[in-house]
């Protein structure tokens, strides 16, 4: 009887070194998951952009984002300068942002928005999201 409590005790050990390996298996992964999701919520800068709103739609296929493209620059600004194009590209959280756009488009916008150090897949394409946005008149 004595050889079957020994390899009880031994199966306990080896019971007992699993449960401590999963457990700090478990709380390295919460804590890289919890540093990945505030390094992803860090602003690195806001701002505003102004220009003709060229696109905005509403991409993806299971998680639906908004994304946008702005023309800051084109080849005649109306004042005689000459700019090379440049296209800012966005994405939008708020969808009374994005429907604001999508009737803006072809028209000149000013977009308030925040840069990210990094985004989750299901946030948008991009690491600038538009807050706020207004027609210029």
């Amino acid at each position: 009887m004595a050889w079957f409590t020994s390899t009880s005790e031994a199966g306990d050990q080896k019971r007992g070194r699993f449960a401590r390996f999963f457990k700090w298996a478990a709380i390295t992964v919460l804590v890289a998951i919890t540093a990945y999701y505030f390094i992803c919520g860090i602003t690195y800068s806001e701002g505003t952009r102004s220009g003709v709103l060229t696109k905005i739609s509403k991409r993806g296929y299971i998680f639906k984002t908004f994304e946008g493209e702005l023309n800051i620059g084109g080849l005649n600004q109306g004042d005689g300068t000459i700019m090379p194009l440049s296209i800012f590209y966005f994405s939008v959280n708020n969808e009374d942002v994005y429907k604001l756009l999508e009737d803006a488009q072809g028209k000149k916008v000013v977009l308030h928005y925040k840069e990210v150090l990094h985004s989750f897949f299901w946030q948008g394409d991009t690491n600038y999201f538009v807050y706020k946005a207004s027609v210029v008149k």
